[in-house]
């Protein structure tokens, strides 16, 4: 008895050993982030899917396909621990989808004919593909995002540009102060301004955002503000030009859409209205006809 009370007191006395080291460990962790300039809160879930996405596997998953990064870069996803949770989603959910294949496979497949493996395997690989699928459409949609906000932004840039100032100057003001007219494109702008604040070129940034995007109304006004750059003037000119060019583009799209949606609306019609049509017109006339017959 003496013995099994010394065993407890000693593995008491571990237990909270071994947690005032892990709380002590936690606090120099927090103390860490906060001077990185890192909230101070400690998110467990986020941490807990950053370690798995600064993983070797979660780093090999994301380098395996260049495609990704590339997706990444569009969607805004430039930081460390960004890129990090997504990894710790394509490494995660393939093996969550699996789990759930294999829940199915014993509840609804169980006694059927379907070998064991398919339903699970089948599960997997739509996990593996599903973040990717979904990175896509987002990085599309902010894409659209940034074409959309393009046609605000030309006019903001040509009031600037006649009031007197330079083009530096002229983007900083946008980035700051139009973040809830042009919420993506002054992310963007931030993010640029940053990197000329450390030293590079603000052409040279203009350019590798414009090929990093792939936006073509965006591409063409990094060129115009380029141009202004090497030149210093002559550029109102353009930028008119291209307003006028996106207005165009814009109507062309508007008109093609409006002519894709009547004719959905006509086939509607033909499947919806026309039976009704024809029951009430033709209704009356073959009773009275069924009639005549019947008698």
């Amino acid at each position: 008895m003496a013995w099994l009370l010394c065993a407890l007191m000693f593995f008491a006395a571990f237990v909270l050993l071994a947690g005032q080291l892990l709380h002590q460990r936690r606090r120099q962790r927090l103390v860490a982030r906060r001077l990185q300039g890192q909230l101070g809160s400690e998110n467990r879930l986020g941490n807990w899917l950053q370690q798995i996405g600064s993983s070797r596997l979660g780093q090999r998953s994301l380098n395996l396909d260049s495609e990704t990064r590339l997706l990444l870069d569009r969607m805004g996803w430039r930081r460390s621990r960004q890129r990090a949770l997504f990894a710790a989603c394509q490494v995660g959910v393939p093996f969550l989808a699996l789990g759930l294949g294999i829940a199915l496979q014993e509840t609804l497949y169980r006694d059927s004919q379907v070998p064991w493996l398919v339903v699970p395997f089948c599960a997997m690989g739509a996990g593996y593909l599903l973040p990717k699928r979904l990175l896509a459409w987002a990085a599309v949609r902010r894409q659209q995002q940034i074409a959309g906000e393009v046609s605000t932004f030309i006019p903001l840039l040509r009031i600037l540009f006649e009031s007197g100032l330079a083009v530096e100057q002229t983007l900083r003001v946008l980035s700051q102060e139009s973040r809830q007219l042009l919420p993506v494109l002054s992310e963007e702008l931030r993010a640029i301004l940053l990197r000329v604040d450390s030293g590079m070129a603000l052409a040279a940034e203009l350019e590798k955002t414009a090929q990093l995007l792939s936006v073509d109304e965006f591409s063409d006004t990094c060129v115009i503000l380029q141009q202004l750059l090497s030149q210093g003037g002559g550029a109102m000119k353009s930028l008119l030009a291209l307003k006028q060019l996106l207005d165009d583009r814009r109507l062309t799209r508007m008109q093609e859409r409006i002519s894709k949606m009547s004719g959905k609306m006509s086939m509607v019609m033909m499947v919806f209205l026309f039976p009704a049509l024809l029951i009430v017109l033709a209704g009356p006339g073959l009773s009275a006809l069924g009639r005549a017959l019947g008698s």
